[in-house]
């Protein structure tokens, strides 16, 4: 099998060392596999600059989204309303479940390369007393942008309102101080800026939030609410539980800590964001989100004018090179996206580049030392 490392916002390449600890098979109702939970849920809190008994952290079987969908389908009752901020993909994808569920809302739609406005959502909030949560995500891997939570949070929660974060692919690669913000329930998943394996997301809830929540759920298995009741025991998941991935968690959790935590994961994540738009612009390809609101997460490239190839003969040229990139989702320009996250580092930046220049010269995108003509 031929062996390639993601520049992906997840699933991620993982060191060889979290991916050893699969080879376990472990017994869910075993002592030791419990208390491994637990120090997860403890692991999580500090991560989050939170504690117990504020906060509480419960994990779910699934991936990302089904995290998301527990938590709309069960603190938001049939007599409240969700405002939805979106700039992507993914904010579109909370409108989604929250009209398959009957759930009442409105979304909010800005375009996918500005950031949704503190000031609209006070607008909103003003003009619709029915609202009772608001949900948005932090980073938008549609484009790559960083929302500014931080303002949004302090508009939310002025007016009274339940604050809802999607931050799937920055917790852990970007330091969020969940209780100073107020934010009472942040989502994310265990193979983004941990670096774990795909099989389960995690909630950050506020206690009391989620204690409010008991007896609303319109799903059995994402029941936010019998999740931790169960869970917040002794460790037992309610439903069999993803075991390998969970030891890969606990593992991946340990090498973040001996990395130095966040903040050396973030500054990592943004050394090799920095590095691949300097190599980017040196080809003349430029990002679609400007630096102001650039994330560090992932990036969307506009392709170069008038080229003659397909995303896919250049996702196979990449590939056979030893590196995965991702294909455009913004749906206004033709573009490509590169991830810097995972056990990626400034050498795979560098070689990955030198790839997508060969790859353009072989395609006569690039006339000597000429940068190119970029789209947008």
């Amino acid at each position: 099998m031929l062996n390639y490392k993601l520049l992906t916002p997840g699933p991620l390449t993982t060191t060889d060392t979290v991916k050893k600890e699969m080879l376990f098979d472990h017994c869910t109702w075993d002592d030791d596999y419990k208390k491994i939970t637990l120090s997860i849920r403890e692991k999580l809190l500090k991560l989050a600059h939170v504690s117990e008994p504020e906060y509480t952290a419960v994990l779910m079987q699934g991936s990302g989204t089904f995290g998301v969908e527990s938590v709309i389908t069960s603190v938001i009752g049939d007599e409240d309303k969700l405002l939805i901020a979106a700039n992507g993909a993914y904010g579109q994808r909370m409108a989604d479940i929250a009209a398959h569920a009957r759930i009442p809302y409105t979304i909010y739609n800005e375009e996918y390369n500005k950031v949704p406005s503190a000031e609209k959502i006070a607008e909103i909030l003003e003009k619709d007393p029915k609202i009772t949560h608001v949900s948005m995500v932090h980073s938008e891997t549609t484009s790559g942008i960083l929302n500014d939570i931080a303002a949004v949070a302090k508009v939310v929660k002025a007016a009274g309102k339940i604050f809802i974060v999607d931050a799937m692919s920055s917790f852990g690669g970007v330091d969020i101080p969940v209780g100073d913000l107020g934010i009472d329930f942040i989502i994310s998943s265990a193979n983004k800026c941990i670096q774990g394996v795909p099989g389960f997301s995690f909630i950050i809830c506020r206690k009391d939030k989620l204690m409010e929540s008991k007896g609303k759920a319109r799903s059995l298995s994402l029941d936010l609410y019998d999740q931790w009741e169960t869970m917040n025991k002794d460790g037992k998941w309610r439903f069999t539980s993803p075991t390998h991935v969970v030891l890969a968690f606990a593992q991946a959790l340990r090498e973040m800590e001996a990395e130095g935590g966040i903040s050396a994961r973030a500054a990592r994540y943004a050394r090799n964001n920095r590095l691949l738009i300097e190599k980017m612009g040196e080809m003349g390809i430029r990002p679609y989100i400007d630096g102001s609101n650039q994330g560090p997460i992932i990036t969307t490239f506009f392709y170069p004018d008038h080229h003659n190839f397909s995303f896919q003969e250049m996702y196979q040229y990449i590939k056979d090179r030893g590196y995965a990139i991702y294909p455009g989702k913004v749906t206004d320009a033709d573009t490509f996206r590169i991830g810097n996250i995972g056990e990626i580092y400034e050498e795979d930046i560098v070689k990955v580049c030198d790839i997508i220049r060969s790859f353009f010269e072989k395609h006569g995108c690039l006339d000597g030392d000429k940068a190119l003509s970029c789209a947008g």
